[in-house]
C-alpha cells in the first residue's frame, strides 16, 4: 500500500475525493407553471436492467433543486444526453448552478426544446440531444407517493433508503423508462452494428470539482478491445437444452453452434429460442431452424 495514500471521505466524495467518470444528462422536469425546466446532473444511472416488468434508471440530487420539487409534484422527466460541444458543456454547467428559478434560467437558454413524443404535458426534450430518456418517477416504490413538494429549507425524518427523500437535504428517484430516443445516425449504428465511426460524441465529466471549475473531457474515437469469449464444450450446451422443454428438442450439430454463448446467459437464450420455436411450430431445432429462429431474434431486437 505503500504506492496509495489515505484520502479522506467526505460529504460529495465523488467530487471532492475521487476523479471519477460520470455522464452529462440534462435532466428536464415541468415546473408548477407548466414551463419546462432543464437542470445538469451526473448521479444518473441505469438501475433495473434486467429481470423487472420494466426498466429504469436512478436520480440522485438536492432535494430543494427545481429538478426535485418538480419531480416530487408532476413526476415525468426527459433525460437528455448532449453530444460534446464546448458551448454545449458551459451551459449545462449554467443550468446546474443552484439557486435561479426556472424561468430566470430558462430565458436566455441555448438549447433548442421539442414537444414530448409522449404528451404535451410532459417536459420538453432537447433537440440537440443525441438520444433521449423519456421517465416517470415510480413513487410507489418505498411509499414515496407520501414525499410532497414545496419544501426547499430541508426535509425531516423519516427518511426513504433508495426512492423519494432520503436525507435532511437528499432526494433518490428511480425512473421507469417509457421510452428511449435516438438520433436516426445512431439508431443505424446500434441496429447495424456500431463503429467506432458511428459512435455519438459522449462527453465525460470528471466528476471532480473545485470553488472555480467544472472539468470533463472531450470526445475522441473510442478504441475497440475483442472480447475474449470463452467457449463452452458441446455437451454442457446439450446437457443445458435438453431441460428447456420436454416438447422442443436441439439436435447436436445446433447445440455446437452455440458453445459461444457465455454460459450464464446460456439458460435465457435458450429459452428464448424455444420461445420462439413454439411460435414457428418447430419442434426439433436443427441448424437450419436455428437460422430462421436467430433471424427473427435480430428482426425483434432491431423493434
Amino acid at each position: 500500500m505503500e504506492d496509495f495514500k489515505d484520502l479522506r471521505i467526505v460529504d460529495n466524495f465523488y467530487q471532492t475525493s475521487a476523479f471519477f467518470p460520470m455522464p452529462t444528462v440534462m435532466v428536464g422536469t415541468v415546473s408548477e407553471n407548466g414551463q419546462t425546466n432543464l437542470g445538469a446532473y451526473s448521479l444518473c444511472f441505469p438501475y433495473y436492467v434486467a429481470g423487472k416488468e420494466y426498466y429504469a434508471m436512478i436520480l440522485e440530487c438536492r432535494n430543494s433543486s427545481n429538478t426535485a420539487q418538480n419531480i416530487l409534484g408532476a413526476k415525468k422527466v426527459s433525460l437528455n444526453f448532449i453530444p460534446d460541444d464546448r458551448k454545449f458543456f458551459k451551459e449545462a454547467v449554467r443550468l446546474g448552478f443552484p439557486g435561479d428559478t426556472t424561468e430566470e434560467k430558462m430565458k436566455n437558454c441555448i438549447f433548442s426544446l421539442s414537444e414530448s413524443s409522449i404528451s404535451p404535458d410532459r417536459p420538453k426534450i432537447i433537440s440537440e440531444a443525441f438520444q433521449v430518456f423519456e421517465c416517470t418517477w415510480d413513487d410507489s416504490l418505498e411509499d414515496a407517493y407520501k414525499d410532497k413538494a414545496g419544501k426547499t429549507e430541508g426535509y425531516d425524518p423519516p427518511y426513504r433508503n433508495f426512492n423519494g427523500i432520503t436525507s435532511k437535504f437528499g432526494a433518490h428517484f428511480i425512473l421507469k423508462i417509457d421510452k428511449i430516443l435516438i438520433k436516426p445516425k445512431y439508431y443505424d449504428s446500434i441496429v447495424n452494428g456500431v463503429k467506432k465511426n458511428n459512435f455519438p460524441s459522449v462527453p465525460v465529466d470528471y466528476g471532480y470539482r473545485d470553488s472555480t471549475n467544472f472539468w470533463y473531457t472531450k470526445f475522441r474515437k473510442p478504441v475497440p478491445e475483442k472480447i475474449q469469449a470463452k467457449e463452452g464444450d458441446v455437451d454442457s450446451v446439450v446437457y443445458a437444452a435438453s431441460r428447456i422443454d420436454p416438447n422442443v428438442k436441439f439436435t447436436a450439430e445446433a447445440c455446437a453452434k452455440l458453445t459461444k454463448i457465455p454460459r450464464v446467459f446460456l439458460k435465457a437464450a435458450l429459452t428464448q429460442m424455444v420461445e420462439i420455436a413454439k411460435e414457428e411450430g418447430i419442434s426439433v431445432i436443427d441448424e437450419r431452424a436455428l437460422e430462421v429462429i436467430n433471424d427473427k431474434r435480430r428482426k425483434e431486437k432491431k423493434k
